[in-house]
């Protein structure tokens, strides 16, 4: 079966695609190249739901869309929905990681705590619709280490990894960030909504 995945992005097909062929091998992740509607909501499940929606609307297929960003607790939860646009409107990850470093610069390790959120919507064609959401606790290191992965990934340090061996995502494999990240355990919420289609 074929779903769109509404984004631009290469990099969260191919994750997507990765996250859904270990559950899901059946399932074909199709990229979309629709227009892209304006993300104008306040929350991650109201842009999910725009996006997804418009992807529906334009293939005729069903569709899903990830929201995703991350959330700092001493930033109250910034840059939250803003994660792509932290320092300004180019979408630039590199000037976003590096300005979400230098407002955290003078953060102790106990206040620097954070979670990857991914909200994921699910729009079939004259059909439901469905939200789910995954959250991904650890901290942000204090400079970014690892070339995988992408956005954020390199300053995120997830919790429950052994003490003196922790790694920010950005040096996780493919394999292991899959298994863990927000974006899988959001579709694992998703698993079975997509058995009824």
């Amino acid at each position: 079966m074929r779903v769109v995945l509404a984004t631009h992005n290469p990099h969260k097909v191919t994750e997507f695609q990765q996250i859904v062929s270990s559950t899901r091998p059946d399932l074909e992740i199709v990229a979309y190249d629709g227009p892209e509607p304006v993300e104008d909501g306040v929350t991650f499940a109201e842009n999910a739901l725009l996006k997804a929606r418009a992807a529906s609307a334009h293939t005729g297929l069903p569709a899903l869309a990830d929201d995703s960003g991350i959330c700092v607790d001493v930033l109250g939860g910034s840059p939250g929905v803003f994660s792509a646009y932290w320092a300004g409107q180019k979408k630039d990850a590199a000037a976003n990681l590096e300005l979400l470093l230098d407002q955290l610069h003078d953060i102790a390790d106990p206040h620097r705590s954070a979670h990857f959120t991914s909200t994921i919507a699910l729009v079939i064609p004259g059909g439901a619709e469905h939200v789910v959401e995954g959250i991904w606790p650890g901290r942000l290191a204090h400079a970014a280490s690892g070339v995988g992965g992408f956005g954020y990934d390199p300053i995120f340090v997830p919790d429950g990894q052994p003490a003196g061996e922790e790694r920010s995502v950005g040096e996780l494999s493919a394999e292991e960030k899959q298994s863990q990240s927000h974006r899988a355990r959001a579709f694992a919420e998703l698993v079975p909504l997509l058995a009824a289609l």
